[in-house]
């Protein structure tokens, strides 16, 4: 038997002795079982040496979509390099975008230890997230984004977590660069795909990955593997789900990636998001999110006297040249549907602006009383504010959200010495996140209800949406002349509407998802 062979073997034995400590397994006390897919990537890792006798790869990278087991396959991966790799002082360092996410694997290896004989080897240390082999100096610990600066580091092993989420370079630098001194270094990215960049260091990853894959560039040290649909393949047929998902009926649930599938064939934004996340294809940031059509579907008949003196909440999205500043109420009614209505305002010039390709639309609008203008080149503020003043007094305004601007300020003091509530709300995927899921899910199940306001109507036309890395979306416009302000005040509207009907704090919510919390002080 050869030296690759006994060391292929030394890991298949040590990472299947290792227990389930999540899900339906781990109530069973059930251990590991390697798939096929698995034991080929685990032998071909470490049973590949070169003609020293030393390990022949120094970066392994899997790229590979959600629920296929990465996780425990990262936390077993890093217990090896910990408890087998004969690495004198050795640092394995579980590497992610931020604490919380390199945490997850760290809780999964930490609780392996403790459910095994590892535990008399080690010294679990759960506040510095930090696991040390007994009688060495060596450990097993987490770092995050905030230790990029820190080239002080000597790994002999990473575990990079959804490389994918790394928006700098820094991170995977310091890292990688601090691994010079060490004999056979071992760098292992586990992650799913993530949004074109081509200037991060993913897509960067990404890219040589497949061109070591396909024999463009030859590098004996570096192991690709990729579990993904091709970019023809139909993303709604099942064998294609086969086909990216190498556990596929094991733990990823057939019915789950069903269920996905079918919510993005309703969703224009959710198809780049299944790609993504299931089919593990790399998308693009900006998609088209909403089908006119569905929101067609959603119009009523009535006007805003039907409305006078019902609760509402409200979204005001500030303008100033050529964007409209846009006012909309939410009133939620009986049978847990919303109705809106829209206010939009622009500077007269854009009405005499030949640059304005939608000059004649903008005039029909104000004719029919659903664009109103205010004098001079740019919008007026104290005529806004009147305005909103004279529309609140006629409903049970609670509050609402204003844009955090720097021209906002100002407008929302004075809107608050007159009785009024707002609310001010950065405009990033954090804040939007939540209203963003909030208005589709009203949309498709037709919970959200207008009048048919032809303004509105072009701005929910005109809608695309900025997607990050965790899949959080906001709005955006597919056209720098397109307008979406009536449609972003509508979002903004519903928040407060959450956050009212459903009994939940703006403030408590937003400071649990680490958006810094902000006042007009």
């Amino acid at each position: 038997m050869s030296k690759g062979d006994v060391l292929a073997d030394r890991a298949v034995r040590f990472i299947s002795a290792l227990p389930h400590v999540e899900g339906k397994w781990a109530k069973q006390g059930k251990r590991l079982v390697l798939e096929p897919w698995q034991e080929e990537f685990i032998r071909k890792l470490f049973g590949t040496v070169d003609k020293d006798g030393l390990r022949q790869y120094r970066i392994a990278y899997l790229e590979i979509p959600r629920k296929n087991g990465k996780s425990t396959m990262a936390a077993a991966i890093g217990l090896y390099l910990l408890f087998c790799d004969r690495e004198a002082g050795a640092q394995i360092y579980g590497a992610a975008y931020d604490s919380d996410q390199a945490s997850i694997v760290y809780r999964i290896a930490s609780e392996m230890v403790r459910r095994t004989s590892l535990d008399r080897r080690a010294t679990i240390i759960d506040w510095r997230k930090r696991i040390l082999l007994s009688g060495t100096n060596s450990f097993y610990s987490v770092v995050d984004r905030d230790a990029a600066g820190s080239y002080g580091l000597n790994p002999s092993g990473i575990i990079f977590d959804e490389l994918h989420t790394q928006k700098k370079p820094d991170l995977w630098r310091s890292l990688t660069t601090g691994q010079g001194a060490r004999e056979q270094p071992l760098t292992v990215v586990i992650t799913t795909a993530g949004i074109y960049d081509t200037a991060s260091i993913a897509w960067e990853t990404h890219e040589y990955a497949c061109k070591v894959r396909d024999g463009i560039v030859e590098d004996p040290t570096f192991l690709p593997v990729i579990y993904a649909a091709d970019k023809d393949d139909d993303w709604t047929d099942e064998k294609t789900w086969r086909k990216a998902n190498p556990n596929y009926g094991i733990s990823v649930n057939p019915e789950y990636v069903a269920t996905e599938c079918a919510r993005a064939q309703e969703s224009p934004a959710y198809e780049n998001t299944f790609r993504r996340l299931q089919l593990n294809q790399w998308t693009q940031q900006r998609t088209r999110w909403i089908s006119v059509e569905k929101w067609d579907e959603c119009e009523w008949e009535y006007d805003e006297e039907y409305l006078y003196g019902s609760k509402c909440y409200g979204g005001l999205d500030l303008g100033y040249v050529s964007d409209l500043t846009s006012f909309v109420l939410a009133f939620p009614k009986e049978d847990d549907v919303v109705f809106l209505l829209s206010y939009a305002w622009c500077p007269e010039a854009r009405l005499r602006d030949p640059k304005n390709m939608y000059r004649d639309a903008y005039m029909s609008w104000v004719r029919d009383g659903h664009l109103r203008v205010t004098p001079g080149d740019t919008v007026d503020y104290s005529q806004v504010r009147a305005d909103i003043i004279e529309i609140a007094s006629k409903f049970q305004l609670i509050d609402f959200n204003v844009d955090w601007a720097f021209q906002a300020a100002q407008l929302a003091q004075e809107l608050a010495a007159e009785g009024l509530t707002p609310i001010p709300m950065r405009m990033g995927h954090i804040s939007f996140a939540a209203p963003m899921r909030e208005f589709e899910e009203r949309l498709l199940s037709q919970r959200i209800a207008h009048n048919g306001d032809p303004l509105l109507r072009w701005c929910i036309d005109n809608v695309v949406v900025k997607q990050n890395e965790m899949g959080n979306l906001k709005p955006d416009k597919g056209s720098a002349k397109a307008k979406i302000d009536p449609f972003v005040a509508t979002v903004m509207a519903l928040d407060r509407t959450m956050k009212h009907e459903d009994g939940t704090s703006v403030y408590s919510e937003r400071a649990a998802a680490g958006e810094e919390l902000i006042t007009w002080a």
